[in-house]
């Protein structure tokens, strides 16, 4: 089939694509309040961009009609499981892939109910930006509250605010400003850097990819124009050197009988071939002498690249040990503070026992004490009813098996993160950013 996506837009103009190098990748969820449209506006979206195919098309066509609806339900391109279908919510993460000549993208589709925000806090985990929706007729809820304090947290530093259905209210500009005014005031007590607000019709495709005609009043850009646009290179942390060692190379064969290779992914800075590296925790010092990839060996590597170092000197090291500069070190502790989203039906106990992962580390710990809790709406500390249940946010204090090498998550998403586990159920029970 002809693959329409690189090549013509909604006008009929011919566009080639950019070389592949030069399209930046973008990784962006939705969030929001459940049915204020998040799976409509990703359908609408990859419709108007002309980045679904044919069949896909006819697909959700047929299965719009079997469901007796009178227009083709966009939803149905990122709900795929027969409940999502049957109730018309969404439950799992759902993730799509398109491309327009100007940029990559990886959309996250996550749910807007109560009880799914653990699923929330998955896709958004990865994410440069968040697209947060509000239904113009319910104004802002708990579900927009929670979602944006989550965002926060994580430290997505990009917002897109869609004020979603403004068909439903006649279109009327007081209807947006109401809105903007009351989430500006929430999130001007939160460490949002930018904060962007697009009133939209997902469902006809107003502001998404077209500019709407509805809303002559509203000056600003289409919400595709935003996101081919908006800059998140610098939100990587280039400066702290850290590559943690997840694999150890030894291929044993006479071609390679001498290779020593770490491989891992670089969590920050920029490691150049010939830079002098020290390994934790033994602290030994050497010089990289190559930076190996699958297409090849190149001088220079950068943060979510995936590489394999090359040192000179054959040194000791293995999965959980890190690389760093001499002189720039992360902190290396075992009692760690941090701030934790709940993500599972069993509270949180003191003096519980969970295994962790940190980077490509896995210890156990145990939680020390829990400072307080955070009221969603207010965003005061709650610190008389200190107990953790399902979807709370709080802060809390472990100790760690072994010494963990961590930056503060606002320094460093990468370093600044630990995932905690049952023990018992093997299940991921909280997520926490290191303060």
């Amino acid at each position: 089939m002809f693959d329409i996506r690189y090549y013509f837009m909604k006008d009929s103009t011919i566009h080639k694509p950019l070389p592949a190098a030069t399209r930046g990748l973008l990784r962006l969820f939705t969030a929001g309040s459940v049915d204020d449209g998040k799976s409509t506006l990703i359908g609408r979206l990859l419709y108007d961009s002309k980045s679904i195919f044919e069949d896909q098309y006819e697909a959700i066509k047929r299965s719009s009609e079997q469901r007796g609806e009178e227009q083709v339900n966009l939803a149905l391109l990122t709900d795929g499981l027969r409940a999502e279908r049957e109730q018309g919510i969404t439950i799992d993460v759902a993730y799509r892939y398109f491309s327009t000549p100007r940029r990559k993208f990886i959309i996250a589709d996550t749910p807007g109910h109560i009880q799914y925000t653990r699923n929330m806090v998955t896709g958004s985990s990865t994410a440069n930006l968040a697209i947060i929706m509000i239904d113009a007729r319910n104004g802002i809820t708990e579900q927009t509250l929670r979602h944006t304090l989550i965002t926060s947290l994580i430290g997505i530093r990009h917002i897109i605010v869609c004020i979603n259905k403004m068909d439903l209210v006649g279109y009327k500009e007081e209807v947006f400003e109401k809105i903007r005014a009351e989430y500006e005031k929430f999130s001007s007590k939160l460490e949002v850097v930018d904060v962007q607000f697009i009133p939209i019709a997902a469902l006809t495709g107003d502001n998404v990819v077209d500019k709407s005609t509805n809303m002559p009043w509203y000056g600003g850009s289409t919400l595709l124009y935003l996101l081919e646009n908006i800059h998140v290179a610098s939100d990587e942390n280039l400066i702290d050197c850290r590559f943690p060692v997840q694999y150890v190379i030894r291929p044993q064969s006479d071609e390679y009988h001498d290779y020593r290779g770490y491989a891992g992914k670089v969590a920050g800075g920029i490691f150049k071939k010939g830079d002098k590296v020290m390994a934790l925790p033994s602290g030994t010092v050497s010089k990289i002498k190559a930076i190996d990839t699958y297409d090849g060996p190149i001088e220079e590597a950068y943060p979510g690249m995936s590489v394999t170092m090359l040192l000179e000197d054959n040194i000791d090291l293995s999965r959980g040990d890190m690389l760093v500069r001499e002189h720039n070190q992360p902190k290396i502790e075992q009692d760690i503070d941090m701030m934790i989203c709940w993500l599972n039906e069993n509270k949180l106990i003191v003096g519980g026992k969970y295994m962790i992962k940190h980077t490509t580390k896995d210890a156990r710990c145990v939680v020390k004490s829990i400072q307080y809790k955070i009221n969603i709406n207010t965003l005061h500390r709650i610190e008389d009813d200190k107990e953790i249940k399902l979807n709370d946010v709080g802060r809390i204090t472990i100790r760690t098996t072994s010494p963990l090498f961590f930056d503060s998550y606002r320094k460093n998403r990468r370093t600044g993160s630990i995932i905690l586990i049952d023990e018992a159920t093997n299940e991921t029970v909280g997520a926490g950013m290191i303060l």
